[in-house]
């Protein structure tokens, strides 16, 4: 294994970071591992933010993450061993910048890296020959049937039948394999499953990660189905910054991002909040949802046609 940057870089006198590659070199398109080492003392608890990101510059990707190794080094220090295999597509040399452990509000930076991405020979590649024009042979529609002939015709009559059902049924809004139930507004929604994760008191019996994550599942799909937002498939960061810019949301803003960010340190730094930390997540929540429920409109509203049908 090549190891290279082996430089550490020291934050407060206890801990060390630092960033290696297996190879210095990688062909354009293959990947290499990239190896972070954190020697540390037992009781901190920090998180790596670039892991959650695709890439690291705009020509490294990271490929996939492993899952992280942590060895007892004894006199209460641990070493924490994770490894990123990225890759690029684009020939090159790249700087790989120092990459962020973030503990306790403050931040430890390791070590640079550079890789060297070399273009792909096609000097050595073989000539391509052009597909010759079949002979002339007898036609025979067997031949152009596969072997299971009968599968093929069951597919067709199972098409048929779709359709027909379609023209009878669906097409007429009316499904005969089963009801539609009707979902909750968002606000009633959330409210719902926000009261059903307080009654089974998660964090009380030791799940307190569990409890984070269905709590901020709560928020994010209460946030798409409420103002439109893809609040599932983004970051913390991403949902603060988009309700920032939002009306509805700017006065209520913080409420959410305190919760994000504590949620974040459980999920990903295996933080143990406080009680009080637990029980605030949950009422900062039901408070953001209150504060962004839907104005109810007036029942002589001439907009609100539907509701006098």
């Amino acid at each position: 294994m090549l190891m290279t940057a082996t430089t550490m870089t020291a934050w407060g006198g206890n801990i060390t970071f630092k960033a290696s590659l297996d190879s210095a070199t990688l062909l354009m398109g293959n990947t290499t591992a990239l190896h972070l080492e954190i020697t540390q003392d037992k009781d901190v608890h920090g998180t790596l933010p670039t892991v959650q990101l695709d890439t690291l510059n705009t020509q490294v990707e990271i490929a996939s993450r492993l899952a992280s190794d942590t060895t007892d080094l004894g006199n209460n220090r641990i070493q924490i061993n994770r490894d990123l295999i990225i890759q690029a597509f684009d020939s090159g040399m790249y700087t790989i910048k120092p990459i962020p452990y973030v503990m306790n509000g403050d931040t430890a930076y390791s070590n640079q890296v550079t890789i060297k991405v070399l273009p792909v020979d096609v000097s050595n590649l073989k000539d391509i020959h052009g597909i010759e024009p079949p002979q002339d042979v007898p036609f025979k529609l067997l031949d152009y049937l596969p072997d299971l002939w009968w599968l093929w015709l069951l597919c067709v009559a199972l098409v048929v039948a779709g359709l027909l059902a379609y023209f009878k049924w669906f097409r007429k809004g009316v499904n005969p394999l089963k009801s539609v139930k009707r979902r909750l507004p968002p606000y009633d929604e959330a409210m719902l499953h926000l009261q059903q994760l307080k009654e089974r008191q998660l964090w009380q019996n030791g799940q307190e990660k569990q409890y984070f994550t269905e709590l901020t599942d709560i928020l994010r799909v209460y946030i798409d189905r409420r103002f439109g937002i893809n609040a599932v498939e983004m970051t913390s960061t991403q949902i603060i910054d988009t309700l920032k810019r939002n009306e509805e949301t700017r006065a209520v803003n913080e409420q959410l991002e305190m919760i994000l960010e504590v949620a974040d340190f459980v999920k990903f730094a295996n933080a143990s909040p406080l009680a009080d930390d637990n029980e605030m997540a949950w009422q900062r929540a039901v408070q953001f949802v209150e504060a962004t429920r839907p104005a109810e409109q007036p029942a002589g509203d001439k907009t609100g046609k539907e509701g006098q049908s």
